[in-house]
């Protein structure tokens, strides 16, 4: 039996030496009552898990310990390691026993460890029904590959109600699987979990084959790293992007279907589409062209902006194009029963720099109860973002620079909003297609880089779907707000005789 440490924090300063790998440690320092982790294959989570439980078990303020492996070998393993850590922190040596847990339909042998707080650690070779009625922390280690992960879990989060905690530990195994679902939960904000996320490349960055080196007294260098990184991705073959990249192996790739977009449209929400031709930029006066398009706002927007609850919170979303690709800028609006809908779409063509920051500021400023605005800073898209950040403050406008992780952190949440009818946008061909535009590559849904036609036979690059996801980004900040009552006023429609004549 293995005695309490004398002091917790002090056992666990142990690792002040350097032990842990600095992902390990970020692993084992989260305390969230259940963190989930995507993984590559050995990079040392489920060791740096069993420090962790022995610290837990060991003192009289922790609890029992469930270790759960979907084979015989894991729990071994496991419990291995158990006894290895409680050795380092203790100084004393471990007894293992080898006991026989009974399960609803057979006995299962496990692996144990007592500890004189009263505590243990069990290690199961198999998934047992009978976690109900047991208490303190459940590890389920490799959960992609158990038969039965939602009714494990179900079973596990029980143990939350009387401060329990849960670790769920896995690489992938498919974009269908049980565990992929867990993780895309998570971000898509509906479960509310820690989720963790160490890819190899991420690993050996944090050190992981200079400890490879040191265990097996090798000599470490840069050249010899790139070498062992090679060997391994060639070993692994077309499975390398499952296995060691945190990237499940796909389906069809589509993103969002036509028929899960459809539940989300209203016909009675307008897009409003305003072009203008090359020479608008270099006809006239500066006034002139504001003059124009003052005259289009009051025309066709006021009166959708004077419609809108003055009383609900509202946000902007906005995805930038200047020639090619079109400008597309999406307010989304609280509705009573906390989702949101966008009272109308603007798409934008051929349009100026500063014509672009007229409108937007126009819909901004009148919006009820304005609170947060995300913007595309890619390329030309910085000068709005700036601007709008200039105008209205860094509280509530946020210049986006997409990336890998952003696209991996957000969009699950546009599709979850899809998928919970929380959204609602209007009923549009080309609103759909650029929804659909998005593709899962590689794990994660974007853009990719192809256009298509719209139906004014322009050029379009999934510009509505960019700003619905910008927009569906925004309802999860609180800026200060900005309040806007409209003064009824219209401006007269100077600049008719020039809309003319350029053949409007």
């Amino acid at each position: 039996m293995i005695a309490p440490h004398k002091d917790f924090q002090a056992a666990r300063a142990l690792d002040d030496q350097g032990v842990l790998l600095p992902y390990q440690r970020r692993w084992v320092e989260d305390q969230a009552e259940v963190k989930v982790v995507e993984k590559s294959r050995r990079i040392g989570i489920s060791w740096a898990e069993a420090s962790d439980d022995v610290l837990y078990a060991a003192s009289i303020s922790g609890d029992d310990v469930w270790y759960i492996g979907y084979n015989k070998d894991m729990a071994g393993e496991f419990i291995g390691d158990c006894a290895a850590w409680a050795r380092r922190f203790q100084e004393a040596a471990s007894a293992v026993e080898e006991t026989v847990f009974a399960d609803e339909k057979k006995d299962i042998l496990s692996y144990l460890i007592r500890f004189a707080s009263g505590h243990k650690i069990t290690a199961l070779s198999s998934r047992p029904t009978n976690l109900r009625g047991k208490q303190g922390r459940v590890i389920i280690d490799e959960s992609a590959f158990h038969d039965d992960l939602p009714g494990l879990l179900k079973a596990a989060l029980a143990f939350l109600i009387w401060g329990g905690q849960v670790r769920v530990i896995s690489t992938h195994f498919g974009e269908t699987n049980e565990f992929n679902s867990l993780v895309q939960d998570i971000r898509a904000g509906r479960k509310p979990y820690s989720l963790h996320r160490v890819d190899f490349d991420e690993a050996l960055a944090d050190g992981l084959y200079r400890r490879i080196c040191q265990v097996l007294r090798r000599e470490w260098s840069p050249e010899a790293e790139a070498t062992w990184r090679q060997k391994i991705i060639d070993t692994y073959g077309d499975d390398a992007e499952e296995e060691l990249f945190c990237v499940p192996s796909q389906g069809s790739g589509v993103f969002l279907t036509r028929a899960l977009i459809e539940t989300c449209l209203d016909r009675d929400l307008p897009v409003l589409r305003y072009a203008q031709p090359p020479e608008f930029t270099v006809t006239g006066f500066e006034d002139w062209r504001r003059s124009v398009v003052q005259d289009w706002l009051d025309a066709e927007v006021a009166p959708l902006l004077d419609c809108l609850d003055p009383r609900r919170r509202s946000y902007l979303g906005e995805d930038f194009g200047r020639k090619g690709d079109l400008t597309a800028i999406m307010p989304l609006v609280e509705r009573q029963d906390a989702s949101f809908y966008a009272p109308f779409i603007v798409e934008l063509r051929g349009i100026p720099f500063k014509q672009q920051e007229q409108i937007f500021c126009y819909i901004a400023d009148r919006l009820p109860r304005f609170s947060y605005g995300a913007l595309d800073a890619g390329g030309n898209g910085m000068y709005l973002a700036e601007a709008a950040i200039q105008k209205y403050g860094a509280s509530r406008i946020e210049a986006v620079t997409f990336s890998e992780s952003w696209y991996r952190d957000n969009m699950p949440r546009l599709k979850a909003a899809f998928e919970d009818k929380s959204i609602l946008l209007p009923y549009d061909a080309d609103v759909i297609e650029d929804l659909r535009a998005f593709k899962v590559v590689k794990g994660v849904a974007r853009l990719p880089d192809l256009r298509t036609m719209g139906q004014d036979k322009g050029q379009r690059h999934g510009d509505v779907g960019i700003a619905a996801a910008l927009a569906w980004y925004s309802t999860r900040f609180e800026g200060a707000v900005i309040e806007f009552q409209s003064t009824g006023r219209r401006r007269a429609t100077a600049g008719r005789a020039m809309n003319a004549f350029l053949g409007r």
